[in-house]
């Protein structure tokens, strides 16, 4: 069973930053793609980011966080990270990670196992 525990976030304002973190137990971290996921009030679960697996990982972002946030993974220590950086209100939501299993990277059905996820809130 793998499990996924997500920290690092919190209150923050418009314009700040916030580097979120999600620790995977299991010593198969670096053969899978993993994924950053959100999830606002009343609305669906979206795609955020994806790192591929292995060292040199290719990352995917979603139009609404490109060139503002940054996935990245350290094998050694089988984590995630997603740096915000110049966040907005409309970032404010649930953040989950989630270990991709098969087919696109931006679809949710294509993971597997899901982290309990972690809040973010920018004051405007």
């Amino acid at each position: 069973q793998v499990q996924l525990v997500e920290s690092g976030g919190g209150l923050v304002q418009a314009g700040g930053s916030l580097r979120l973190s999600c620790a995977a137990s299991g010593r198969t971290f670096s053969s899978y793609g993993m994924g950053w996921f959100r999830q606002a009030p009343g609305k669906e679960r979206e795609f955020v980011a994806a790192i591929t697996s292995g060292g040199g990982g290719i990352t995917y972002y979603a139009d609404s966080v490109k060139g503002r946030f940054t996935i990245s993974r350290d094998n050694a220590k089988n984590t995630v990270y997603l740096q915000m950086n110049s966040l907005k209100p409309e970032d404010t939501a649930v953040y989950y990670c989630a270990r991709w299993f098969a087919g696109g990277y931006a679809s949710p059905s294509n993971y597997l196992y899901w982290g309990q996820g972690t809040q973010v809130t920018v004051s405007s």
